[in-house]
């Protein structure tokens, strides 16, 4: 159920996506190659169904090349990419594929292991996906020529953020607690920051880094460590929605739509080794964010609270300051929570995911 069985996201959300400043990007595309990593998680994903249409559609001449570890398990979900005549999947490890021959010009790196079960048991794993296999994406970018790499980095490069900060900015000093096992993502995701920023002074290609925070909407995984992904299987279900918390915390959450428009914002435009954060800047706690997946369902859905808030502690907080990315790039959000949320939960619906 990671990935829910539907042919293409939808219409609507497509051409969302076209207007709001993709197809301002095509030119940029436009018979270029592209080799994604991690094209069949959530954000590989978004950007085939985004490319798909442009070439359906838009009549964009463009070559995608798609690293993946089954190509078949993800042609059972989505079959309309098995004979695609333009986005061709091979099959490989992270850290040793055999490189494709020819020149790509952009090389978008979304692969990744985070789970709440990864961290805990294979921790190591972590280390190996996000530090040896950047290495030998960003050699393989210098093999083939590319020009622009893009990385998807996460906003856990910052460590723990202080609760009393509202946002925090890509220039804030803090950064995981090394000393704690816990801290594996975060720390590997800084080192392949550093990688990139290596790679950047000695070869000819340009890094660019994206700091991803918490999205909603098609693809997102519903049985993983994503509390708006939790509270959809229940809802789904017809479950009470469970926080195994106490539901005091800060999040954001950015949808689909406007998180493809980011991405491929910052590819074309992002200035080099100047990461941006690419979330919402609007705050919502954990609590707020399940009354309004209960409120989706006809009959709205109860609420179990496992824990209870410690007094005098302030709740914790993940939430980005996204003005780099809006003043910079002139991005904004253009889907509010309570929009993408009644997309999602349409979409789940009309793809007729019930447990």
């Amino acid at each position: 159920m990671s990935i829910p069985f539907a042919p293409h996201l939808p219409l609507r959300d497509l051409e969302e996506i076209c207007a709001n400043g993709v197809s301002a990007l095509s030119p940029a595309f436009e018979k270029s190659r592209i080799f994604i990593s991690g094209g069949t998680g959530f954000f590989g994903r978004c950007l085939l169904e985004t490319f798909d249409y442009l070439i359906r559609e838009r009549g964009l001449h463009v070559e995608l090349v798609v690293l993946s570890r089954n190509p078949e398990a993800f042609f059972s979900k989505a079959p309309h990419f098995r004979d695609h005549p333009h986005i061709r999947f091979i099959a490989g490890d992270i850290s040793t594929f055999e490189y494709p021959e020819g020149q790509f010009d952009f090389v978008i790196h979304a692969a990744t292991d985070v789970s709440d079960k990864i961290n805990a048991e294979q921790p190591l794993q972590i280390v190996d996906s996000s530090i040896a296999g950047t290495r030998h994406m960003l050699d393989f970018a210098v093999h083939a020529r590319t020009r622009r790499f893009l990385f998807t980095s996460s906003g856990a490069v910052y460590g723990r953020h202080p609760s009393d900060l509202s946002h925090i900015p890509e220039d804030f000093p803090g950064g995981p607690d090394p000393c704690n096992p816990g801290s594996v993502y975060g720390e590997s995701k800084r080192m392949a920051e550093q990688l990139c920023a290596l790679y950047s002074k000695q070869y000819p290609v340009e890094c660019l880094i994206g700091r991803f925070y918490a999205q909603v909407g098609p693809y997102l995984p519903l049985d993983t460590q994503f509390a708006v992904g939790n509270f959809l299987l229940n809802a789904l279900r017809g479950e009470p929605i469970l926080i195994r918390g106490d539901g005091t915390p800060y999040r954001t959450y950015l949808y689909v739509t406007d998180l493809v428009v980011w991405l491929l914002t910052i590819l074309v435009k992002g200035r080099p080794m100047h990461a941006y954060n690419v979330g919402s800047n609007k705050p919502v706690s954990i609590i707020e964010l399940a009354r309004m997946v209960a409120k989706l369902t006809p009959s709205p859905l109860p609420i179990q609270i496992l824990g209870t808030p410690k007094p005098n502690i302030l709740p914790s907080r993940y939430v980005p300051s996204n003005r780099r990315a809006t003043e910079e790039l002139g991005l904004r959000e253009t889907v509010s929570l309570e929009e993408g949320l009644k997309r999602h939960w349409q979409f789940l619906q009309q793809s007729n995911i019930t447990s």
